[in-house]
């Protein structure tokens, strides 16, 4: 595809949505970390948009049906790398989720793992020629995003491994999963989660338990949220304005710039910031949902709607975080969040959605 012609037909609405969120987010962490050991962290996170653009900008040129011929493969990578990080990645606060890099950078293999669930969840539901997807059908699909779930809740590191179910849900909704299964899975989900409470490490039962009832550990485990929900009640109507909220400069709030970023926004910008934001959210959602819907195949539409729900979750889940509806996890906000690794994949799922949109344009 030339390359004037495939700037011309880029998604430009959902790609100034992107952009206006990433300026919001540069403009937090500038206000978050300023005047502590990770004030430079601003100026980093405008390189990895940099690089961000370039990956989306890869990935929309090559054809997404070479990229889905090619799953099984990038699959097999997928899992060695997320092997290979369990015996060599870099160990940060108990858990290995990093592989070190060469400058100092440090790649979270599971990030990128996103990108081949959406490929062969994909290539799998595309191969199926009936209406109704069967049960045989349906389980090994299961088997191939349970395995790298599996690897990745070992390192461990429960709340990214919970971001594949999205992209498998939404795939087999599509296609067609019958209501006994769904009954089966609601039955079965119902028995297993309070018998994996068990299972869990010491930390993420706290975890649960603190969400319950943050004030039995108000200043271990309960800590981070009591404080997150302070500070988006202190925020108001209008907010503090940028580089005054108390909460976060006071260093009250833990990590501003990452996972709680949505708690410092809320605080320096207050209500009506955070519905502008959130209204964002919703409209790039709405963008990409129409490129699902105007796909020119089963497979483009399952790839963009696997990228919707799995940026929806993320959503969800970030903001019910940090007003305490939702566990705390390490979850990042979507292009607002600082860091590499999950900025990088977001680009390049996006880079997916204009990738199925400009095949809508090939005679």
């Amino acid at each position: 595809m030339p390359g004037r012609r495939l700037v011309r037909d880029l998604d430009w609405a959902m790609l100034s949505i992107v952009f206006i969120i990433c300026g919001i987010g540069i403009v937090q962490i500038y206000s978050a970390t300023r005047g502590t050991t990770f004030q430079d962290t601003w100026w980093k996170q405008i390189v990895y948009i940099g690089m961000g653009v370039i990956l989306m900008w890869i990935t929309t040129a090559v054809d997404y049906h070479a990229l889905i011929e090619q799953a099984n493969v990038y699959y097999v990578v997928a899992v060695a790398g997320l092997l290979g990080v369990l015996v060599m990645g870099k160990t940060v606060l108990g858990g290995k989720r990093w592989i070190p890099l060469p400058g100092g950078l440090n790649l979270q293999v599971s990030e990128f793992a996103k990108l081949v669930i959406l490929l062969i969840v994909a290539r799998q539901l595309t191969r199926i020629s009936t209406d109704v997807l069967e049960f045989r059908d349906f389980l090994r699909i299961v088997v191939v995003v349970l395995v790298p779930m599996a690897l990745i809740a070992a390192e461990p590191d429960l709340g990214t491994a919970l971001t594949y179910l999205p992209i498998l849900g939404i795939g087999v909704f599509l296609a067609g999963l019958r209501w006994q299964y769904w009954a089966a899975i609601a039955v079965i989900t119902a028995v297993v989660v309070p018998l994996g409470f068990e299972f869990m490490k010491d930390y993420q039962r706290n975890r649960l338990l603190s969400f319950v009832d943050p004030d039995r550990d108000p200043k271990g485990t309960g800590y981070q949220l009591i404080q997150s929900r302070i500070s988006v009640g202190a925020g108001g109507m209008w907010g503090k304005g940028v580089t005054k909220g108390s909460q976060t400069q006071l260093g009250f709030l833990p990590i501003p710039h990452t996972d709680f970023i949505f708690s410092a926004f809320a605080e320096e910008h207050g209500f009506v910031g955070v519905t502008v934001v959130l209204s964002l959210y919703f409209v790039l959602l709405m963008q990409i949902v129409q490129n699902a819907q105007t796909a020119p195949d089963r497979a483009g539409m399952f790839l963009c709607m696997g990228v919707a729900a799995l940026l929806l979750f993320h959503l969800l889940v970030n903001v019910g975080m940090v007003v305490g509806r939702m566990p705390v996890t390490g979850i990042p906000l979507p292009l607002m969040s600082y860091g590499g690794s999950s900025l990088w994949s977001v680009f390049m799922m996006l880079g997916l959605v204009n990738n199925v949109r400009l095949r809508r344009f090939v005679n």
